[in-house]
């Protein structure tokens, strides 16, 4: 049996033989199914899809789960999505409604269904090479491009080419589970107006120094930064940040990062000089900070463990991150309450 899904602004439900008109207006029309395997359906088509999806949705157990996309406000029928158990997933919606987030709230809540209730492993869907508007929307919805197939399948019945190429997108659950604690992180408040002033922070044993005070710059993606040396008496031993705000390149960076030269560690150092910045972190409202470290890295994730900091995750690092072109693959993220 088919449960409803509601979304934001959508409710997501099996279809039935009254959806015919609203099915066949977006299945027939032009713009919607040039790019489309079945191409623009007549009436007929239209209604062997809806039977098609209704004999479906009586089985017991279902394989492939067919949703109407209606709207809160309207009950207006306006496309339609699946996600299968073999977890393959599709969309298609009206053109009158596209560009304006439907078709991320459909993924969206297709792709929930199908990690929490069909307890997938991996999602994945296709389209046609030159549907732009289809794959990026699959890499706004934080699916990876895993593949081209060159001349895949027969092109949809409007194009005179005799083969089509397609795109491959998919998405692990620990992705998408990374992804829910992105939207999380980056929903913690940081309040920043103007860097503070920072006198030399001592423990009685190291001393943090601030070198540098970089401001944010918006078109290159970075946030406010506070840079140290850490210092043993008048010895520079080694080098920490501080990076404010949250966002998606900084939950797989950290917002803290420390080095200590090779001669002194093993001493407690980094320990020591992460506590000496809590207080700065704290001044700009932040409770919560991320420490990521590469998996083989044992030194660094002692120091998280000494913090008492808490393994939120090991996540596969994504390829447009710059830790993914040093070669580094796995990391391990802490947060520390501070």
């Amino acid at each position: 049996m088919m449960q409803k899904i509601e979304t934001e602004r959508l409710i997501l439900r099996a279809l039935t033989v009254d959806d015919f008109e609203a099915v066949h207006s977006y299945m027939s029309c032009f713009e919607t199914g040039i790019y489309m395997p079945w191409g623009v359906n007549t009436a007929e088509e239209a209604r062997n899809y809806i039977n098609l999806a209704m004999t479906e949705a009586e089985k017991n157990p279902v394989f492939h789960y067919h949703y109407a996309a209606v709207l809160k406000e309207t009950d207006k029928l306006i496309g339609g999505c699946r996600v299968s158990c073999d977890g393959s997933l599709c969309w298609v919606l009206h053109r009158d409604y596209w560009k304006q987030g439907y078709g991320a709230e459909m993924g969206k809540a297709m792709m929930r269904f199908g990690f929490e209730e069909l307890n997938q492993h991996r999602i994945f869907a296709s389209c046609d090479t030159e549907n732009t508007n289809s794959y990026r929307l699959m890499e706004k919805l934080g699916m990876r491009r895993e593949g081209t197939f060159l001349e895949y399948r027969p092109p949809n019945k409007l194009s005179d080419k005799k083969y089509s190429d397609t795109f491959i997108y998919a998405i692990l659950r620990d992705e998408w589970e990374a992804q829910k604690e992105i939207a999380y992180y980056n929903s913690l408040p940081c309040l920043f107006d103007g860097f503070v002033e920072v006198p030399e922070l001592s423990d009685g044993v190291i001393q943090i120094v601030c070198t540098e005070k970089r401001p944010a710059e918006p078109e290159r993606k970075r946030v406010p930064v506070y840079k140290f040396d850490i210092c043993k008496g008048v010895e520079k031993i080694g080098r920490i940040h501080l990076l404010l705000e949250y966002n998606d390149s900084i939950y797989y960076g950290g917002q803290i990062g420390y080095s200590i030269d090779e001669q002194h560690r093993g001493n407690g150092h980094a320990v020591r000089a992460c506590q000496l910045l809590a207080p700065i972190a704290k001044a700009h409202g932040m409770t919560k900070l991320l420490i990521s470290n590469d998996i083989t890295n044992t030194a660094s994730k002692l120091v998280c463990e000494k913090l008492s900091a808490r393994l939120i995750h090991i996540a596969r690092v994504p390829e447009w991150h710059d830790l993914y072109k040093d070669g580094q693959r796995f990391i391990n993220i802490f947060e520390w309450s501070v």
